[in-house]
């Protein structure tokens, strides 16, 4: 923690002991590229992050491409059906074997010369190599997946953190939306000029949903303060056990309190009384999943590791992934999820389905836009956490936690 940082001498050591408790994090935390350098091999390589859903690969030879930072994976149905993560690097001279983000292939060759792998990440072909050339050794660099209750996850590091404990105490919560047999309605993606860290910080927080989410403040009581929220919460608890849900918590957000393992939650927030679901009108898109049969006017909450969260309503699903990119640039994936028999047309549409969270994350790009510019102001300065960012406060220490991490 001795390397010094681009905007003045102190080290990345004496900058996280020197932190105010209870205040935002100093610039170079979102500007200095040393501390960039630092996330990428203490954070973003080392840790899952949300690919998609297995409905989106029904075949042998679909596959998805997930670029993350500098690294870019391939997740393909292999012949033998199972989902397997690949390092999108040729084994000749490194360029980008896949160009396409996604689609079906029998094998994938590279664009530069010609070389060509299985789906099963064998090299097959490569043309006027000497005599001596061992194709088995030349296969495309294997990536960590990882299945939670049918969400597939990537990870870039041969020794991630396990999932088993996800996988075991998540199975009743996410059992009942039968996360398993749900299926991608419609999924969008959104660039985000700013740090990784300002996008996921401003969605750890409902202190500003009042003033920017006018739609999404109409009804959800997250932008209200606990106090205020646990009073007007009574109604979603009267009628939950009714329509076939269970009050079910699980707080292992934090790695520290299951070393080794990936960060994980769930938990379960009112709406205001009169909205059903997460629509204009609070009035139902989809069917009801999994078990349940009704509506409380309530949603769930899910978080798996540091970039991917999940809402799960009663009749749809929504996964948000932040993805960086650079130190000055991230994005933002949105999949839309319904039960797997669900029709287009006929049981929802899509403009119906995806329309709060489009109108949402759009303001959002905005007030993350703003916030990156106003942060690398030579005006900027660390400002305190109100009652209402306990989670960006507990996000934030979690980071720093992590760059010391040996």
């Amino acid at each position: 923690m001795s390397t010094f940082l681009n905007q003045d001498r102190r080290s990345i050591g004496d900058l996280i002991a020197n932190r105010k408790p209870g205040y935002s994090l100093e610039q170079a935390f979102y500007t200095d590229p040393e501390i960039y350098k630092l996330e990428v091999e203490k954070i973003i390589n080392r840790n899952w992050i949300l690919a998609g859903h297995t409905s989106q690969w029904p075949q042998p030879g679909d596959f998805r491409v997930l670029n993350v930072a500098q690294e870019s994976a391939i997740v393909v149905r292999s012949e033998g059906g199972e989902l397997r993560g690949f390092a999108n690097v040729c084994r000749h001279r490194g360029s980008l074997v896949c160009l396409q983000s996604a689609g079906h292939a029998d094998k994938f060759t590279c664009p530069y010369h010609g070389w060509m792998y299985d789906i099963d990440g064998n090299l097959i072909a490569a043309r006027n190599m000497a005599d001596d050339f061992d194709k088995s050794s030349h296969g495309l660099k294997k990536v960590s997946v990882g299945i939670i209750h049918g969400l597939v996850f990537v990870c870039f590091s041969d020794d991630p953190p396990s999932i088993d404990g996800a996988i075991r105490d998540l199975e009743e919560a996410m059992g009942m939306y039968d996360f398993t047999n749900l299926k991608v309605a419609a999924q969008k993606s959104y660039p985000i000029p700013a740090n990784w860290k300002l996008a996921i910080e401003n969605y750890q927080e409902c202190y500003h949903c009042a003033t920017a989410h006018p739609e999404y403040a109409l009804m959800h009581t997250l932008m209200l303060d606990r106090e205020k929220r646990e009073r007007v919460s009574g109604h979603m608890y009267e009628r939950m056990e009714a329509c076939g849900i269970k009050d079910i918590f699980i707080d292992h957000i934090d790695t520290e309190a299951r070393p080794g393992e990936i960060g994980f939650g769930f938990g379960r927030t009112a709406m205001f009384s009169k909205y059903k679901t997460g629509s204009k009108g609070g009035e139902p898109v989809a069917p009801l999943l999994g078990n349940i049969t009704g509506y409380d006017s309530g949603q769930a909450d899910l978080s798996f590791g540091p970039f991917s969260f999940v809402l799960a309503y009663n009749d749809h699903v929504v996964c948000y992934v932040f993805t960086p990119i650079d130190q000055n640039n991230s994005s933002c994936e949105i999949y839309w999820l319904v039960r797997g028999d669900a029709e287009e047309g006929r049981d929802y549409d899509v403009e119906a389905l995806t329309w709060l969270w489009d109108v949402t994350t759009k303001a959002d790009k905005e007030i993350v836009s703003n916030n990156s510019r106003g942060v690398h102001s030579k005006y900027y300065e660390p400002g305190p956490f109100s009652g209402m960012e306990r989670m960006e406060q507990r996000y934030t220490e979690w980071i720093l936690q992590e760059l010391q991490r040996p």
